[in-house]
């Protein structure tokens, strides 16, 4: 294959991402072994590029800041085993409250932190990952925190890089019209208004949402649901209104999700957001539902107010209308109108109890309703999402989202295969055939597997169960694989759950490490196990692009870079990478800061000659002085035998850089101790910089030959594998390599200069 011509086996919809030029990292070409060893399959493995296969991620977005917590179930029975048999065990948190399984890699981070949004979008792109796929099932659509991944994710794309598209899963059911309410909130805050058009999931032409067509009925439409919206940490939520007549209170119905920890501010202001404030209060220990007022503290003459909601504590919200409801005022959501209407209470001068403040004629006539309910159906694409684990026959046009092996093959009109789920775990228990906490004994695991749980120590690692399901999966090789899941990580601490009761204590989606379905990283554990089995799965079912032996040129160590023109492939890096975050995390954790961040790295080439190999960098701003700490090293495993050296890397190359020479060490005892072994050549101008290496030096005599190389700036922390994920920038990312294969072809005469 010719230098450059990578780009030629690229879909053409992967080249087209305006403003900037696309920029293809390759990341299917990349290499690696996970920390058990397994090896990613290659070209050589797979085959190449499959069309039409694609893959979906379920994906959360439910993580605030500023409430209680977090309570981590892992740390928590670690520290006291006894509190499996006991609720009222002072090490949980409160009833009702939200757990998490255990510790995420990038620390119990808040669903608006933009470090890692574009983490995700990273590692997700590079699996192969098409679209993710929100959880909007509870009815909530998590507007703001929707709204800065799309951002961050935009940013990205304007850049040149890939992340992958959104769609949504509405509930599975529509009682008091919540999946009506869910759709229309999903078209009027994000598809109506065109925002974010170019992260949009398309399928058969439209884009795609999880919700039954019902949803988009007439007569739903008609009558707007009673819907709770959730108050994020950091957030407001507000309604302005009109009083026709002097008042003294004024307030509303706030669900908690059956907490009694929970509470919030209210604030009165005349006229609209940013108006003469006029009256403020705390709530604290709100009861799920209750009906709170705001005193005036006297009487108010009729006119346009404003009440306002905001500094939650817990997990709280307020409940409104899914429509415009109020002729006088409208709902406001972080100080700008928002669709829908929240609820008022309204107590009046001369009566002793309040009422709610009457909808009026704004509600939707029966030719909008039916004019919108056209604009809906001919929006979108729809496939109602199904709920149980184990339907075999489901109709036509229904997607699932999780099922027990063996995984049933959801069906498009014609009756062709046209999705499949893998799931990591499944709440699912034998006894009853049905969903059952995943705390309850008899839970389908990480390591469930051939019908059992297999009990072997260390097998939570491995992910039998994700095995397994892949397997079904590639068997069935379906358009569209729904995997279950990235980033889920709470459940609600109950005492009961239909007909399941304390003890233990009742987690209905997530447990503990086995007894969870999270592939993103965790801290300690299974580490990023489940991520590179997602990555090596995927490659099997889209396939892989071949990757081109290196095309060497003559090369001299100068700082002048002319010489490299001719050399490919380049091996590139997503740009804009390296590490900046300062961001408050889920509940009291954070905050969160890393300010490893310095060289952004970008692309990569080798070359090679009877003598030497030579690397050489490009950073997209200007190098940083080399005496800085853990300045531009170079990984290399020179015979791509990962069971030798730290993480495989035989060498490392710049820990100790002079004027016109740098060190190449080499490793000692596989953990992270070095030795030196030569001093080489190296320069550098501006953003680039070259290296010549004695081939003798890195033991690499004849030809053909392959070395597996990773650039990395100021990663260095621990010494291990998370370095290369949370830290710097590293060249690919994380625990992924380039491949150079040096064919021993005699190099193309040196360019002119």
């Amino acid at each position: 294959m010719a230098v450059g011509s990578l780009s030629a086996v690229l879909p053409a919809s992967a080249q087209q991402t305006a403003p900037a030029p696309a920029w293809d990292t390759y990341s299917d070409t990349w290499v690696g072994v996970d920390g058990l060893g397994r090896v990613l399959p290659t070209h050589a493995d797979v085959g190449g590029p499959r069309p039409g296969r694609t893959l979906g991620v379920f994906y959360f977005l439910t993580f605030a800041h500023g409430s209680d917590g977090p309570y981590d179930n892992t740390q928590i029975l670690k520290a006291h085993p006894e509190a499996i048999s006991d609720i009222r065990n002072p090490a949980w948190g409160p009833l009702n409250s939200s757990h998490h399984w255990g510790e995420p890699l990038f620390g119990y981070y808040a669903s608006d932190d933009e470090y890692v949004l574009r983490k995700h979008a990273q590692m997700l792109a590079a699996a192969g990952v098409d679209v993710v796929i929100f959880d909007n099932s509870n009815a909530v659509t998590y507007d703001k925190a929707r709204n800065t991944l799309c951002r961050a994710w935009e940013e990205i794309r304007r850049r040149g890089g890939k992340t992958p598209q959104i769609a949504f899963l509405c509930p599975f059911g529509n009682p008091d019209h919540i999946g009506t309410s869910t759709l229309n909130e999903l078209y009027d805050t994000l598809y109506g208004p065109g925002l974010y058009r170019d992260l949009w999931f398309r399928w058969q032409g439209k884009p795609l949402v999880m919700a039954d067509p019902s949803y988009a009925d007439a007569a739903g439409l008609l009558h707007p649901s009673h819907v709770p919206v959730e108050l994020p940490g950091g957030g407001t939520l507000g309604q302005t209104f009109t009083a026709d007549r002097p008042f003294l209170a004024i307030g509303g119905e706030f669900p908690t999700w059956n907490t009694t920890s929970s509470g919030m501010t209210l604030s009165l202001y005349a006229g609209g957001p940013g108006g003469p404030l006029l009256a403020r209060r705390d709530f604290q220990n709100v009861t799920d539902n209750a009906a709170l007022l705001l005193k005036a503290g006297k009487e108010l003459p009729p006119g346009r107010y404003y009440l306002e909601m905001s500094r939650p504590v817990g997990h709280i919200g307020w409940w409104g209308y899914s429509a415009d409801v109020y002729g006088g005022g409208h709902a406001v959501e972080d100080g700008v109108p928002a669709p829908g209407d929240r609820s008022l209470l309204i107590r009046f001068a001369g009566e002793a109890q309040p009422q709610a403040l009457s909808p009026d004629a704004r509600r939707t006539t029966p030719e909008a309703a039916a004019e919108r309910a056209r604009t809906l159906r001919d929006f979108f694409t729809f496939r109602t999402p199904i709920a149980p684990y184990n339907i075999q026959s489901p109709p036509p046009e229904h997607w699932a989202w999780l099922q027990v092996y063996p995984q049933a093959p959801q069906r498009d009109a014609a009756g062709q295969v046209e999705q499949v789920t893998v799931g990591v775990a499944q709440n699912y228990n034998a006894t009853v055939n049905n969903t059952a906490p995943m705390s309850i004994p008899g839970a389908f695991g990480r390591s469930y597997h051939d019908g059992k749980m297999d009990t072997r120590p260390g097998a939570v690692n491995w992910g039998y169960n994700f095995a397994e399901q892949w397997r079904r999966a590639l068997q069935l090789d379906p358009p569209f694989i729904f995997v279950t899941g990235w980033n889920e990580w709470t459940a609600g601490f109950y005492d009961s759950w239909v007909q399941w009761h304390a003890p233990p204590p009742i987690f209905v989606d997530e447990f503990t490490e086995e007894y969870s379905r999270d592939i993103e990283p965790m801290q300690g554990g299974h580490g990023d196990d489940y991520y590179y089995q997602l990555v090596a799965n995927v490659r099997r079912y889209k396939g892989v692009r071949p990757l081109p032996p290196v095309t060497p040129r003559p090369i001299t160590i100068d700082g002048r870079f002319g010489d490299w023109k001719g050399v490919g492939p380049e091996f590139r890096d997503a740009i804009g990478d390296p590490a900046h975050r300062d961001a408050p995390g889920y509940g009291q954790a954070g905050p969160y800061v890393n300010t490893t961040g310095r060289n952004d790295i970008v692309a990569a080439k080798v070359s090679y000659d009877a003598k030497n190999v030579y690397f050489y960098v490009r950073t997209q701003e200007k190098l940083t002085p080399r005496t800085d700490p853990d300045w531009m090293l170079l990984y290399i495993n020179a015979d791509a035998d990962y069971k030798t050296g730290w993480l495989g890397y035989d060498f490392v190359v710049n820990r100790h850089v002079g004027n016109a020479n740098t060190s190449l060490e080499r490793n000692v005892g596989g953990q992270y101790k070095w030795r030196p072994v030569a001093r080489v050549r190296y320069g550098v101008r501006g953003n680039e910089m070259e290296i010549a290496i004695p081939r003798v030096a890195l033991s690499i005599g004849h030809l053909p030959a392959t070395v597996d190389f990773k650039w990395a700036d100021h990663c260095y922390a621990r010494g291990d594998w998370t370095d290369f994920t949370l830290n710097g920038d590293a060249a690919p990312d994380d625990r992924f390599n380039y491949r150079a294969v040096l064919e021993g072809v005699r190099p193309s005469p040196r360019p002119q200069r």
